[in-house]
């Protein structure tokens, strides 16, 4: 039998694949509660549009879960996304050059539903590579 730590992981891990990596905003209604607490984006309805902010600026990005620590009803995940910058992205034109950033979420899972969402992203990082004038 599952613990609910498992449980909980394996929840927070069909959501990133299935909204992060899928691009199946509809996972929301999935997978959120209907109380569903958004600290980074405002709002579930902000949370898809960061999404797809991101989809238009790195149409080929890939978020790839490195760690998952389980804890009662808490769950984080140390994660990397890889893509090309291929879109706007807040004002930047496409460059072309490619990113490897690693971010950080932490989920509260309640009942089998994603019930809150915090996350920390190397934006610094990100800016970097996306700036970075690529050398022959």
């Amino acid at each position: 039998m599952k613990t609910l730590e498992q449980n909980n992981a394996e929840t927070v891990s069909r959501f990133i694949e299935a909204f992060w990596n899928q691009s199946d905003f509809d996972a929301v209604d999935r997978f959120l509660s209907d109380d569903y607490q958004e600290h980074s984006y405002q709002s579930k309805e902000g949370l898809k549009k960061f999404a797809a902010t991101i989809l238009e600026a790195f149409p080929d990005k890939r978020y790839t879960v490195e760690e998952v620590i389980g804890q009662g009803d808490k769950v984080l995940v140390r994660m990397t996304v890889k893509g090309t910058h291929q879109g706007v992205f807040f004002g930047t034109v496409p460059t072309g050059n490619t990113i490897d950033v690693t971010l950080y979420r932490q989920y509260r899972v309640v009942d089998g539903k994603i019930a809150e969402h915090r996350g920390w992203i190397d934006m610094v990082t990100m800016w970097d590579q996306i700036k970075a004038v690529n050398s022959p």
